[in-house]
C-alpha cells in the first residue's frame, strides 16, 4: 500500500526495554493518535519492542515490506542499548553512513553546549566523536530536523525514526505529518457513532453486528461490553464507524435491532 493512496495505513513502533519493564510509561501512542485524529487520519497498529537488534531488524523488515507509513520512537542514540539505526540499516540491507546534515547539526550542538560551559568544543574529542555516532543513518536516507537539541532523526521508505523523548519526538512527528503527508489529511471523512444498551448479553447482538457489516461493507461495527466495574451497571457500548451516509443508516439499523432483541437504553427502564 503506497503512502500516496488515500487509504494509507499508519503504524507506530515504540522501542525500549524501559517500557516493557515498567520503568517508564509509554506516552507516544496517545499522542500519535491525537496528532493523526487532528488531521482526519487514524492509527492502524502499534508494536512495542525491546532493545534487541535481531527483534528490531525482523520487525522493520516486515514494516518496510508492508508499505505502511510508520513512526518509530526510541533507540536511535549512540549507547550500547540503542539498536534502531543499525536494525533499520540491516532490514534494508544498507550500510550505515554519516549523514552530512546530521554531522553539521551535531557539530553545532557541541559548539553551543561548550559555549555554555558544557563540554569540549573540539569535535575530534572522544566524547564528541561518540556523539557523532548518532548521525550514522542507513545510507540514502533523509534527516529529520530536531528543533529541541539539533540531533536529527531520519526518514527512509515512509518510515520516520525519532528519539524516544516526547519533547523531541512529538514536534518531529508533527512536522513530518504536515510536510510529507499533507495530501492525506482529511481525505476520508470517517465518523463514529455509539450508544449504550442494558439488559442484553453481547452474544444476542453479535449476529446483528455481522449482518450490519455485510449490508454496509465499508462500515465497521463494534461492541464494547462493561461488566459493571467500579460499582457501575453492566452494559454494552454498541457503535459503527465509516463514511457518514452509510454509517448513519447502519446506526439506525443497529438501534432497531438492539431494541428488537430486548435491549434497554437506560438501566432498569424499558424503552
Amino acid at each position: 500500500m503506497s503512502a500516496s493512496q488515500d487509504t494509507a495505513r499508519f503504524g507506530l513502533i515504540i522501542v525500549g526495554d524501559e517500557i516493557l519493564s515498567g520503568r517508564r510509561q509509554d506516552k507516544h501512542m496517545s499522542k500519535v493518535i491525537e496528532l493523526l485524529s487532528a488531521r482526519g487520519l487514524q492509527l492502524s497498529w502499534v508494536e512495542v519492542l525491546s532493545d534487541d537488534r535481531a527483534l528490531l531488524t525482523a520487525a522493520l523488515e516486515r514494516s518496510f515490506a508492508s508499505g505502511d507509513i510508520v513512526f518509530s520512537c526510541g533507540g536511535i542514540g549512540a549507547t550500547p542499548d540503542d539498536h534502531t539505526r543499525q536494525a533499520a540499516a540491516a532490514a534494508l540491507k544498507l550500510p550505515l553512513a554519516l549523514h552530512p546534515f546530521a554531522a553539521e547539526q551535531i557539530g553545532l550542538r557541541v559548539a553551543e553546549t561548550a559555549a555554555k560551559g558544557g563540554g569540549n568544543p573540539d569535535i575530534n574529542a572522544p566524547e564528541n566523536q561518540q556523539r557523532l555516532q548518532m548521525g550514522y543513518f542507513p545510507q540514502g536516507c533523509e534527516a529529520v530536523v530536531n528543533p529541541f537539541n539539533r540531533i536529527p532523526g531520519f526518514f527512509i521508505q515512509n518510515h520516520t525514526f525519532v528519539p524516544g523523548f516526547p519533547v523531541m519526538a512529538w514536534p518531529m512527528l508533527e512536522a513530518t505529518l504536515d510536510s510529507r503527508y499533507a495530501h492525506l489529511h482529511h481525505k476520508n471523512q470517517q465518523v463514529e457513532h455509539s450508544f449504550l444498551v442494558y439488559g442484553m448479553p453481547e452474544s444476542r447482538i453479535t449476529p446483528a453486528l455481522e449482518a450490519l457489516e455485510q449490508k454496509w461493507p465499508g462500515v465497521r461495527a463494534f461492541s464494547l461490553p462493561s461488566v459493571g466495574e467500579g460499582g457501575g451497571v453492566p452494559h454494552i457500548e454498541l457503535g459503527v464507524k465509516g463514511d457518514p451516509e452509510p454509517a448513519a443508516l447502519a446506526l439506525e439499523f443497529l438501534r432497531a435491532e438492539a431494541l428488537r432483541l430486548g435491549a434497554r437504553y437506560e438501566p432498569g427502564v424499558a424503552k
